[in-house]
């Protein structure tokens, strides 16, 4: 399609006539809103830049010191297997406890958020503001506020990831409570059933197969996240793997690493079979 503007043309009367063509988008010039939003990701963008004091010399030692650590890191140490896996199941007992309690929580939460379940607007917005909340807040800084109020171990992040897990999975619970189809719940409605009714028996028996899958996430997010929990404290191997590197007892750490991975990559594949299954 022709994207300038064309000669204007004669009607068989003699009449000119203009033949003007709009530009495609594509063509178009952006509009101011859209120069400031650039302008300013450009700023930012460069002011990152510098605050991060990037340079090449920087990299080459940068680049030196992986080398040397790789080099005191290989061949891994496994002397201290027993250490490492027990640090490894407690940290799959944390991130298993924390996703059952928090997905349990989350089912509640999301039903009083969603539209179609809330029962009022205040409630509506009370529960959405504790799952935004919830989801805002780094699960490191509540590993820190666990560990201040209950002590380090494993107990700080356990919560730590009940409040993680509610805000991940009671947003995406209530998104899909309200996707469901409405023939069924107005079925049931026909029929006399109450809200509990409908909810037992027309939202939440649609809604499973996606909670189902939001939760086996949830379990592959808490595992990597037990992991970091533990370098503050909260229990698990991220403290076996602190104390390593704090003194660069670097051969342990890259055992600990390979644990770890091994651990992780062998769940998410049992966690993506599973959610085939369920499809």
């Amino acid at each position: 399609a022709l994207w300038w503007n064309a000669p204007p043309s004669r009607s068989p009367s003699g009449i000119v006539m203009s033949q003007d063509v709009k530009l495609p988008p594509r063509f178009r010039p952006p509009s101011a809103l859209t120069w400031v939003l650039l302008v300013a990701f450009g700023a930012v963008f460069i002011q990152g830049l510098i605050a991060s004091e990037l340079s090449p010399d920087r990299l080459i030692r940068g680049a030196n010191n992986l080398v040397r650590f790789l080099g005191q890191a290989l061949p891994p140490d496994f002397s201290r297997s027993q250490g490492i896996a027990s640090g490894m199941l407690e940290t799959l007992n944390i991130a298993i406890v924390g996703v059952t309690f928090g997905c349990l929580l989350s089912i509640p939460l999301a039903l009083l958020s969603a539209r179609n379940t809330s029962p009022n607007l205040v409630v509506r917005t009370l529960s959405r503001f504790f799952i935004a909340v919830s989801r805002t807040v780094p699960d490191l800084i509540w590993a820190l506020i666990f560990v201040v109020t209950v002590g380090l171990g494993p107990l700080a992040g356990v919560l730590a990831i009940i409040m993680d897990t509610i805000g991940f999975a009671g947003r995406f619970y209530s998104e899909r409570f309200e996707e469901v189809q409405k023939g069924p719940s107005e079925a049931l409605t026909a029929t006399g059933a109450g809200r509990m009714s409908v909810i037992l028996g027309a939202i939440l028996p649609e809604s499973f197969a996606s909670m189902t899958a939001t939760s086996l996430f949830s379990v592959e997010k808490a595992i990597r996240s037990a992991v970091t929990l533990g370098l503050v404290g909260a229990g698990g191997i991220g403290v076996e793997l602190s104390t390593a590197m704090r003194l660069f007892r670097y051969d342990d750490a890259a055992a600990i690493i390979l644990v770890i991975l091994v651990a992780v990559i062998g769940f998410e594949q049992l966690s993506s079979s599973i959610r085939k299954r369920l499809i």
